[in-house]
């Protein structure tokens, strides 16, 4: 680590989770974030001061992000303990006898002795035919689904903070009814739901309501997958977004991400662009006021860019956005 970037590093905030644990307020999304490239970005983006780090079983990255952690543990820069590692236990894992082993498996992608946090990625299973199929297809290239409840599915997975493999649990891409049934019928509660949300789909209603279970909200794609060519997502190529940033001196996605921050979201921006992940970091020196935050609360449509259209297509009963939120 060079001289000048430990001069200025700092670390984001962290919020205290409902088990007594701290998870910093931002993190690195690491989805497409592959081979070499893959963990240049995860080792800058250490070394800048990020700690929160996230994965997934279906990212096909745990590797290399387990590999950029060991090697800035074992150059010093951090202890495994300053490292607060999310990873997602895939829809072909849901059957209960499945879910110890697809987290040993990980732990051994990562080659690290436990996961800080792990999130059933979906609500909805997919049907098991091998460990390398992950979107296992019928003949009419329609989701092969399963019919395993994901409760049960939780239920093994509160058996992995009991042996120590893992210290927190959450879910991703539930809404408000799911999450609330796995309240009123778990032993570990979840410490966080990790949903899509930025400025055009800003989950106001479905932070609110985790806020009183003292859950978290974890946001993905904060900046709904940009495209300059086509000026989308309209907050981030607004005017009037802008004109916040120069404000402050900031960028429309510093305005953009410190709004969601000040929503009560936790924003995981993906980028395997070092100029880009020292930006998405660069948010905690300035706040919104609250007709700032009322400019970016005119960009929620509630569009999703995930909606998940191949399990919709199936009419899944566990299909989790048929409801509002």
């Amino acid at each position: 680590m060079s001289r000048f970037v430990s001069k200025i590093m700092k670390l984001a905030p962290t919020v205290k989770l409902n088990n007594g644990r701290e998870m910093p307020i931002l993190g690195l999304g690491t989805y497409t974030s592959q081979n070499k490239e893959g963990e240049v970005a995860i080792k800058h983006a250490i070394d800048i001061g990020y700690r929160h780090l996230d994965t997934a079983y279906f990212y096909q990255n745990e590797a290399e992000v387990g590999q950029s952690i060991r090697d800035k543990i074992a150059e010093g820069v951090v202890k495994r303990d300053d490292i607060f590692l999310t990873t997602k236990l895939w829809n072909i894992h849901h059957e209960p006898e499945r879910v110890e082993g697809a987290c040993r498996r990980q732990l051994a992608n990562l080659g690290l002795d436990y996961i800080d946090l792990y999130l059933m990625h979906l609500p909805v299973g997919y049907k098991f035919i091998n460990e390398e199929t992950l979107l296992p297809k019928a003949e009419d290239d329609g989701l092969l689904l399963s019919d395993v409840d994901y409760l049960d599915t939780y239920k093994a997975m509160e058996k992995l903070v009991k042996i120590g493999l893992v210290r927190s649990l959450g879910v991703s891409n539930f809404n408000s009814e799911q999450l609330k049934r796995v309240l009123d019928n778990c032993e570990i509660k979840p410490v966080t739901n990790q949903v899509e949300c930025s400025p055009a789909i800003n989950q106001k209603k479905l932070i609110e309501f985790c806020k009183k279970y003292d859950v978290t909200v974890t946001a993905y794609s904060p900046l709904a997958r940009p495209k300059p060519e086509e000026q989308k997502p309209d907050f981030m190529f607004s005017p009037k977004v802008k004109e916040i940033a120069d404000k402050y001196n900031k960028t429309p996605t510093q305005v953009s991400l410190r709004y969601l921050i000040e929503n009560g979201a936790i924003p995981i921006p993906k980028s395997t662009n070092p100029k880009r992940i020292n930006e998405n970091f660069d948010l905690f020196d300035f706040t919104l006021t609250d007709e700032e935050k009322s400019v970016l609360d005119s960009f929620n449509t509630g569009e999703r860019i995930v909606p998940f259209n191949l399990i919709k297509a199936r009419n899944h009963k566990y299909y989790p956005f048929a409801i509002e939120f």
